[in-house]
């Protein structure tokens, strides 16, 4: 069995010669170490260094240096607006204070069917609508994998010294 052992977003990877693509759901694109099934039936071993929030276009590259795309699949999920900019970044920041994943828009927010969730921004003040299209949350302020998810082919070991001690240029400090 083939094993996909590094991750690139996309743009970072030669995409014109993945041989095979992965249709996955929000969930699936979320994993580590998983066994996934290609869109021609092959059984491919997800092995990454850590779990990363893959996304629609992204590149696994395989053991055998072949190339697999990232399929986001089509889900249902709910579509949320408001009559005004304003109202809908008061419904962000109420989705937000829940630590949800969201899809962040200009005019719209989109999360997961929740009834709950769904009853509190219609209270809000906002319309709901249901809608099939891959899902995209934001991969918040501390995920870091969207820009540092993929492998490197090379180390971050340097020679330099990376010591940000306090270092006295030109001037003495005196105990009084």
């Amino acid at each position: 069995m083939r094993r996909a052992v590094s991750h690139f977003p996309a743009g970072m990877w030669p995409t014109p010669r993945a041989a095979n693509a992965v249709t996955l759901d929000f969930d699936a694109r979320h994993r580590r170490r998983t066994l996934l099934r290609t869109d021609n039936g092959e059984e491919v071993l997800l092995d990454l260094e850590r779990a990363v929030a893959m996304a629609d276009g992204d590149g696994l590259q395989l053991d055998d240096g072949s190339w697999l795309m990232v399929v986001a699949a089509m889900e249902r999920i709910v579509e949320i607006w408001c009559s005004s900019p304003q109202e809908l970044i008061r419904v962000a920041w109420h989705l937000g204070n829940r630590h949800i994943p969201t899809e962040l828009h200009a005019s719209a927010i989109r999360i997961r069917p929740d009834a709950v969730l769904e009853r509190m921004v219609r209270d809000l003040g906002a319309e709901v609508s249901y809608v099939d299209r891959p899902f995209q949350p934001e991969s918040g302020a501390y995920a870091g994998q969207r820009s540092h998810g993929h492998a490197h082919d090379h180390d971050h070991d340097h020679d330099h010294d990376h010591d940000h001690g306090h270092h006295h240029h030109g001037h003495a400090h005196h105990d009084h």
